[in-house]
């Protein structure tokens, strides 16, 4: 199934490439390859190093960026905010999810909600045809409010 999955994207970058009039460069299709070999979100960094380690593939911080505009627009690739740092995760048959963020320490869990999919993709939206959408919820995950509530008992108690 993941080999027929990078033959699709392979298959729409190049055609996206020709249709703009970008080259079909082995650097374009190696980070394309290695992206759709990570699970779940990452960044630019992880991106590098994950090319360099795994995918045997050296390429620039230069070359990813500008890549990554490429896979964005080609519809390939998604591209997050989270607070100040930036995700990106694939997007070629990747399920609805939705994101908790946790604004202490900025770790992102996805989860999936059959309720919340259903409400949001019942709604009818005047001049406007939804492709996909992103639902991000901010908090304190569990283990910051433990490392809090260990803070506030310690201080208390002097």
């Amino acid at each position: 199934m993941e080999e027929s999955v990078k033959d699709k994207v392979r298959q729409i970058l190049t055609e996206y490439l020709q249709a703009n009039g970008h080259r079909k460069t082995p650097e374009r299709y190696a980070i394309l390859d290695t992206i759709y070999s990570i699970k779940g979100h990452f960044d630019i960094d992880t991106l590098y190093h994950y090319m360099e380690t795994e995918g045997n593939f050296r390429v620039s911080r230069a070359t990813l960026y500008n890549t990554i505009v490429l896979l964005i627009d080609a519809n390939l690739v998604i591209k997050h905010q989270f607070g100040t740092s930036s995700q990106f995760e694939r997007a070629y048959r990747n399920e609805t999810h939705h994101h908790m963020i946790c604004t202490e320490c900025g770790q992102v869990a996805e989860f999936q909600n059959t309720t919340l999919r259903e409400a949001i993709g019942s709604i009818k939206l005047k001049r406007f045809t939804a492709s996909h959408y992103s639902l991000y919820i901010y908090g304190i995950c569990s283990k910051c409010v433990k490392a809090k509530n260990k803070k506030t008992n310690n201080i208390k108690s002097k």
